[in-house]
């Protein structure tokens, strides 16, 4: 595997990147909302195809309003507009940021892991061979890979 990773973060960076997340987080606090599951999945979805026409439909709601129905609030209408608009080029920052967090801690999490599989399998030869020491550590690493067998349910006929 091909070691992209070499290096740690210093727990300064890591403090400070902690520090301003967190003042971001308190910044939007209150204007920002949260859906159960069932609410975003019932939702329709705005995209790069429905904004051409969310923002027709602004336009004609302004120049031609005796044709908007009387439920529908064109002030209200703008202004979840302006925040959709606000909030896109934000969330686009954060899901960069996101996949490359996801990416790096990934390729970091797999170096480790190879690496500890190597040791695993230097480990597991060496207790082969009954060499000093080893078959303590094989027998506590092996517990990763040990599936604990299911206990059969007890007959109700016994």
């Amino acid at each position: 595997m091909d070691n992209k990773v070499n290096s740690s973060i210093p727990e300064s960076v890591i403090s400070e990147a902690t520090t301003k997340l967190s003042e971001v987080v308190n910044i939007l606090k209150p204007y920002l909302i949260a859906l159960s599951p069932t609410e975003r999945h019932d939702l329709p979805k705005m995209s790069d195809g429905t904004l051409p026409f969310v923002q027709k439909c602004l336009d004609y709601c302004k120049s031609n309003p005796e044709f908007a129905p009387a439920y529908v609030n064109y002030n209200e209408l703008t202004e979840d507009m302006k925040m959709y608009q606000q909030l896109l080029p934000l969330y686009r920052t954060v899901l960069q940021l996101e996949n490359k967090l996801n990416d790096t801690s990934m390729q970091a999490g797999a170096e480790s892991y190879v690496s500890s599989l190597s040791y695993y399998n230097s480990v597991k030869n060496a207790a082969k061979y009954d060499a000093p020491g080893a078959k303590a550590i094989y027998e506590d690493l092996k517990k990763r890979f040990t599936k604990e067998k299911a206990t059969a349910p007890a007959s109700e006929n016994n």
